[in-house]
């Protein structure tokens, strides 16, 4: 893409009513617009990093074997009825009558509607095990919506649904789950620690949250630091089978960590002293097995293989995907801008013509350009008649990883100058060499369809 025809609208200055650093750098990077509180509109920088984020969320779902479909944002009051959770849910959810005095509601979450599929298309064991999900719009009506996309009214989500046979069958789903969410997050550049956690109006008793640890996170956290050395890598994990899934699950599990809701001043105190951890930290998924809670309200059963009609036991599995672009961004960045991990980066790379309309210079970036599109990386050439500075400050701004700057100076000597990001620091290289660079950078990084 080439800036001049890019609609990236920066801001100078940072807005008022921006009170965290996600929230500030979105704006002034034009990656969102607030509508209306707690509703934005997403731009093109800030979309192109939330369908990065929903297709790694894909490929782990898929390649974990579950089934993605798509439920609608308004459901039918009388569902909900159905499972009693109408009235108890209370003001955070939007009731709308349609046209026809019909009570309908803004899905915040969707156990009662992919009750209401299963029941309806699903009767024997031998269906079983089956867990189905989807990335939709939510929204819940705040009182306080703040903080920007971490804190909205509307948000984006994937939530999945297991239905299994047997209490054994959906503990299994849940540790696949665990496992899953384990690489989605480190395939995002993102360190988040499962935590066992309160299940709240979803119901049951086994749930863990995932939480990034930050400075701004709505959590207090308490956990052993030993947990912060676990990585998942590029372990191939069997997710059919229940022994090496557990053995995941147990290893992230065993060290202590929990959020101030359920935590253990005697079992923290157990830990070495120098172990023991607290800190914030932002919520960016929870799974839950709750057994047969909407099964038996709902009548979802199945025909087990002793003919006799059984409730399935259900789980279910959110990871919020808006929510994670102003995660990563709170803890990644500094004072001049977001530093984009290289698996979410919305560009892989910007190009900066020191001298735009020099014949030397602009056919430098042009070929840049074509290389690296033509291995299927997405550079971001900045070819504005600006000063340097100006196009410096909106690539820090931005943070793409990397940055090749090219100037009449160093094309005079046969090099450009590849810049990292995070680190600030720079080499000299012949324009070749500079694209085999970002193509070694970004080997197993490049998104495809995932389903």
């Amino acid at each position: 893409m080439r800036l001049s025809r890019y609609f990236l609208p920066v801001l100078k200055e940072t807005p008022s009513e921006a009170q965290i650093a996600s929230h500030r750098l979105m704006l002034r990077a034009g990656m969102i617009k607030q509508a209306t509180a707690g509703i934005y509109s997403w731009l093109p920088l800030g979309f192109k990093v939330l369908r990065k984020l929903e297709n790694i969320v894909h490929e782990e779902q898929v390649r974990a074997g579950h089934i993605p479909m798509l439920m609608p944002t308004l459901q039918s009051a009388d569902l909900w009825r159905e499972s009693g959770r109408y009235d108890d849910y209370g003001a955070e959810m939007l009731r709308i009558t349609d046209r026809h005095g019909r009570d309908m509601l803004y899905g915040p979450t969707n156990e009662e509607l992919i009750t209401d599929i299963f029941r309806a298309h699903v009767g024997s064991y031998k269906d079983l095990p089956l867990t189905l999900y989807h990335i939709q719009w939510k929204f819940r009506d705040e009182v306080r919506p703040r903080f920007g996309v971490m804190r909205g009214r509307e948000f984006f989500m994937k939530d999945g649904y297991n239905f299994d046979l047997t209490k054994e069958d959906a503990l299994h789903a849940y540790n696949r789950h665990m496992v899953s969410y384990l690489r989605t997050y480190e395939r995002m550049g993102l360190q988040a620690i499962p935590m066992r956690a309160d299940s709240g109006p979803i119901g049951g008793d086994d749930t863990h949250e995932f939480l990034v640890l930050a400075e701004t996170g709505e959590s207090e956290v308490f956990y052993d630091s030993a947990i912060t050395d676990l990585k998942l890598g590029e372990r191939v994990v069997d997710y059919d089978s229940r022994a090496e899934c557990e053995a995941i699950v147990e290893e992230w599990t065993t060290p202590y960590a929990r959020t101030d809701e359920t935590h253990d001043e005697a079992k923290f105190n157990a830990i070495p002293e120098e172990r023991r951890r607290s800190s914030r930290g932002i919520e960016v998924g929870q799974i839950f097995y709750f057994g047969t809670k909407y099964s038996d309200a709902m009548g979802a059963t199945v025909q087990g293989p002793d003919g006799k009609s059984t409730p399935v036991h259900m789980g279910s599995h959110g990871i919020g995907v808006s929510r994670l672009v102003g995660a990563i961004i709170e803890a990644s960045h500094d004072e001049r801008g977001i530093i984009w991990p290289e698996g979410v980066t919305p560009f892989h790379a910007g190009i900066v013509n020191l001298k735009q309309g020099d014949a030397e210079a602009d056919a430098a970036c042009e070929a840049l350009y074509a290389s690296l599109t033509a291995l299927g990386l997405e550079p971001l050439y900045d070819d504005r008649d600006e000063r340097a500075g100006g196009k410096f400050a909106t690539m820090d701004l931005i943070g793409l990883p990397w940055r090749i700057t090219v100037g009449p100076r160093g094309l005079r000597n046969g090099v450009v100058e590849l810049t990292s990001r995070r680190t600030g620091e720079s080499e000299e290289l012949p324009p070749e060499a500079a694209v085999e660079k970002l193509a070694q950078i970004y080997a197993g990084h490049v998104l495809r369809p995932a389903f």
